[in-house]
């Protein structure tokens, strides 16, 4: 069994916290169903759906702490997983940064689960991998992607008698699609709660127009140009971005947002004044869970208004130090822009590039957050609001923390998701002045 009622939740989490005899202790219980289906060269190759459900129990002696799972949840193994936990946290050394358990919360619920999202077939996987594999086909197109959809809930209780269920569900969407000759590429992904929002047959369009589109692309001189950055390009950027609104990283000096001498930019305007970014658990098109890891209440959040850094993240233990209030951390961030689509952006402008993706994103410097990656799966030179030709790859080498700074139009925010990001994610399109691309790529 995978999925728990709240009521059978809460018996297995109070046998963990009851059997414990530390000074504190915290479970998690986690479970659900993972479907998938997987797809290369216009064929299936994998296909399958995974449960699991998995008990982890943290206890503390003083500021000794020791974890431990199961997958077992009969009272033997839940007495067992307790002692082990225990027997560990005697041996474990003090943490220094030892913050006792949280202390009782009001969650309030979010609208994380569709009953539609849950009920998923494997037929409907594999209609899915159809819709995009079947007009590949037809016209001498090769496609590869997966789809992936799940149920789940997630339970939380501690001694302090702390208690949280909410069930959540969701789909990710990827493919590319490809020219016969590899020469030409396009992509596209959808991340989503309730999958009857979702319709294949109409993404798998996007990429297949691109892979057509980025045939015989042209080489164009780096430089610095105006970009059109479709949502899933400037996510990437943004939510590395983020990494740098912890409150200890700019206190100590190793954030954008640290001062010279100390201190942090908090309450400072550091980017252009349309930009405005909030998280906001009960959001209808993005939300998340209402408590975070630790087990803390979330909130809604301001984060950037106005172009103002009005939020800081405070661990637990940073907060006590620097004598601040701990809020449970943003599980999505929501940027807010205006009711244009891509295209709508690509209208108005004189010269520029269009960017689909970028990929293979690292950071080179954390006190600018200067970052550098690939164009990739479509990129194309715009010319009189028009899409004129494509254009080969391009390195990049860009601070969002400019490119904030450097917006010309600002488009109708869409639902992403990043791989390398915590954050379920609003974002625009958005029009960038003097984006910097430091040389070509071959890759497609």
């Amino acid at each position: 069994m995978s999925i728990y009622t709240e009521e059978q939740a809460k018996a297995i989490l109070d046998k963990a916290i009851k059997a414990s005899k530390a000074d504190q202790c915290s479970a998690t219980l986690n479970g659900g169903f993972n479907g998938n289906i997987r797809y290369a060269l216009n064929s299936v190759s994998t296909s399958g759906r995974v449960s699991d459900c998995d008990l982890a129990v943290e206890v503390a002696f003083g500021k000794r702490v020791g974890t431990a799972t199961t997958n077992s949840f009969d009272d033997a193994s839940i007495e067992a997983v307790v002692r082990r936990a225990e027997e560990l946290a005697r041996l474990a050394p003090e943490n220094p940064e030892f913050m006792p358990t949280i202390d009782k919360q009001a969650y309030k619920a979010s609208s994380t689960f569709s009953e539609k999202t849950a009920a998923i077939t494997p037929e409907y996987r594999a209609s899915v991998a159809a819709a995009c594999i079947e007009p590949c086909r037809k016209d001498k197109l090769v496609a590869a992607g997966f789809f992936t959809d799940s149920q789940a809930f997630s339970a939380i209780a501690n001694s302090k008698g702390n208690f949280g269920y909410q069930k959540t569900s969701g789909i990710d969407f990827t493919c590319t699609v490809r020219t016969e000759d590899g020469h030409g590429s396009g992509w596209v992904a959808r991340n989503l709660g309730d999958v009857s929002k979702f319709d294949a047959k109409s993404e798998i369009q996007t990429a297949i127009g691109k892979a057509r589109g980025s045939v015989d692309a042209k080489a164009l001189e780096p430089g610095k140009y105006t970009v059109i950055m479709e949502p899933a390009a400037s996510a990437g950027l943004i939510s590395f971005m983020m990494f740098g609104f912890d409150a200890r990283q700019s206190d100590e000096g190793r954030s954008f947002l640290s001062k010279k001498g100390g201190g942090n930019k908090l309450g400072e305007k550091l980017f252009d004044e349309r930009v405005t970014m909030y998280a906001d658990p009960w959001d209808e098109q993005a939300a998340v869970l209402p408590w975070d890891n630790d087990g803390l209440a979330r909130e809604r959040t301001p984060i950037i208004t106005k172009g103002k850094v009005e939020y800081l993240q405070y661990s637990r233990y940073w907060a006590q130090k620097q004598g601040k209030k701990a809020i449970g951390q943003p599980g999505n961030l929501i940027m807010v822009g205006g009711d244009k689509s891509t295209m709508d952006l690509v209208k108005g402008t004189k010269k520029g590039v269009l960017v689909t993706r970028t990929w293979y994103i690292r950071l080179v410097d954390p006190q600018t957050v200067l970052l550098t990656g690939l164009t990739r799966d479509g990129t194309f030179y715009i010319e009189d609001g028009e899409i004129k030709y494509p254009i080969k790859n391009f390195r990049f080498n860009e601070s969002p923390a400019i490119m904030l700074n450097n917006i010309e139009e600002i488009g109708k925010p869409v639902r992403v998701a990043d791989d390398e990001s915590p954050f379920v994610m609003m974002i625009p399109p958005l029009k960038i002045r003097d984006f910097t691309f430091t040389s070509l790529s071959d890759a497609v």
